[in-house]
Parts: C-alpha cells; sequence; structure tokens
C-alpha cells in the first residue's frame, strides 16, 4: 500500500476532526433542558406587631 502525501493526511485530519467537533458540539446541544422544580420552600416566619 502506498505511502499518502503529507498533504492528504492533513486534509484528513481536519475532516475527521471537524466532524468529531461537529458531533460532540451537536450533542451537547440537542439535550433537552431539564424542568425546574416548582416546590419552593415556604419559610415559616412569626410576624410580631409591635407596640412601641
Amino acid at each position: 500500500m502506498p505511502q499518502m502525501m503529507p498533504m492528504e493526511w492533513m486534509i484528513l485530519y481536519t475532516v475527521f476532526l471537524t466532524s468529531f467537533m461537529m458531533f460532540n458540539i451537536m450533542n451537547y446541544f440537542n439535550q433537552p433542558p431539564t424542568a425546574k422544580t416548582t416546590d419552593k420552600a415556604t419559610i415559616i416566619t412569626n410576624k410580631v406587631n409591635w407596640k412601641w
């Protein structure tokens, strides 16, 4: 099998690198956002009316 020219290796590397990066970027942004919980913890406060 003959050796490929160095320029062909560079083109092959860039093609695989760009396809790998695009695949990872698409998978990263394809994730649906997680639903935020609507359960809010209520803070119990004792309201005191001060008579000054």
